[in-house]
Formats: structure tokens, sequence, C-alpha cells
């Protein structure tokens, strides 16, 4: 799955629900997608927040953008939204360790961020990237994925429910490997992955992690 700047809590089913999981980094950053923005709440509406990128372009890969200089106004903006949250009190430095991260690379910060979520649930995650594996490069799309997936010895394949027009299982089943989708439950948030970190426990959200079917 590519990198996403604090996904919704679908992204974290994902991630939560494989053996490995592979930041797929090395593909076209795609523009206006959902790379680097997400909702949350603000003043009890919705509010969409976008990380400000150089170099974006979508004849670049995700690893060769940089990362733009509105990382103090997000925190601002995101302190003012859930300053009276539940966990704030709990998440303020881990709030401004985010977005006062000095990393500039797009993927690294992404990553880093993640790195620091993961940790706070206490989740034991084992990912690999994308552009660290031995792979087939003249390969996209579905073909690409199949490459890895061989690489890495899969059995299965998990991808998000917006994978189902992409991926098909019959040819993932050619090659020997069984396809499925993770479909988050319509009870839980859309929202940025803040959203919920501000209005549930760690335990919580564990619980949350489980919440989705596969189709």
């Amino acid at each position: 799955m590519q990198p996403y700047f604090l996904p919704y809590i679908g992204y974290f089913q994902l991630v939560n629900a494989v053996d490995t999981f592979v930041y797929y980094d090395d593909v076209t950053y795609i523009k206006q997608g959902w790379i680097n923005r997400n909702n949350i709440l603000l003043d009890g509406k919705e509010f969409r927040f976008t990380l400000e990128l150089q170099g974006a372009s979508s004849f670049k890969k995700i690893n060769e953008i940089g990362v733009g200089r509105n990382r103090e106004k997000l925190y601002k903006t995101l302190k003012q939204a859930y300053s009276k949250a539940i966990y704030f009190q709990k998440l303020d430095q881990l709030l401004y360790d985010i977005f006062h991260c000095d990393e500039d690379n797009l993927f690294r910060y992404i990553l880093q961020t993640h790195s620091w979520i993961f940790n706070y649930l206490n989740l034991q995650v084992n990912y690999l990237v994308s552009s660290e594996i031995k792979k087939d490069n003249s390969l996209t799309g579905q073909n690409k994925v199949l490459d890895i997936c061989k690489r890495l010895g899969a059995k299965t394949y998990f991808n998000a429910i917006g994978g189902q027009h992409l991926y098909s299982r019959q040819d993932f089943k050619n090659e020997g490997l069984e396809l499925y989708f993770i479909h988050t439950s319509e009870s839980l948030p859309k929202r940025s992955i803040i959203d919920v970190l501000m209005n549930y426990s760690p335990k919580e959200i564990r619980e949350m992690l489980k919440n989705y079917t596969l189709v």
C-alpha cells in the first residue's frame, strides 16, 4: 500500500491484519489523491487538511517528493481542533513530534509518523519497503504487485476495499495467491486516525482494528 499521511483507521486495519506489510514507496505520486491529505473535525464540521509538498509531480515517485513548509500551521490547526478531546493531553507530545519531525522526504516522514502511532497503540508491525525489494521494476500495476508477492513467498494478499477495481481474484489465483479485500465497518470513523486517537484509548482502538470483514 502507498504511504499515506495520517490516514483513516482502515489503513491501520490493513497493517495490523497482515504478517508483512509492504510500503509501496516507489510508485508514481498521484496528484489530488489522499497521500498528503485527510479530514478531521474542526468546530464540529468536516475540515480537510493538506500537507504541503515540494517537487510534487505525477512524473515522480512518492519517495522522490519532499515535504513542504506548513507543518507548524497544521499542528496549530489540529491542536485547536482537538484541545478539548478526551485524550488530547496524553497525545499532545505525539502531535507535536509528528508536525515537528525534521525529515523532509515525504515517504520517510510518513514512515516515521506511522512508527510513532504504532508505538503509541502498542502494535507489533513487520514491514518492508518496496524500493528495497529486488523485483522487476519494468512491471506496473497488478503485475508488479504479483511480482512482489511471489518474491516474498506470499500465499495470500490483502488490500484495501478500494483496490477491488484494480486487482483480479482470478489473476491472483492463477499465480497461486488468494486475494482478499478489507472492508472497514461502517460504524467506524472515516476521518484521519488523529480523530480516532483523540477520542478513544489505545485498547479501544486495537479492538476497532479487528472490526472489518474480508471480501
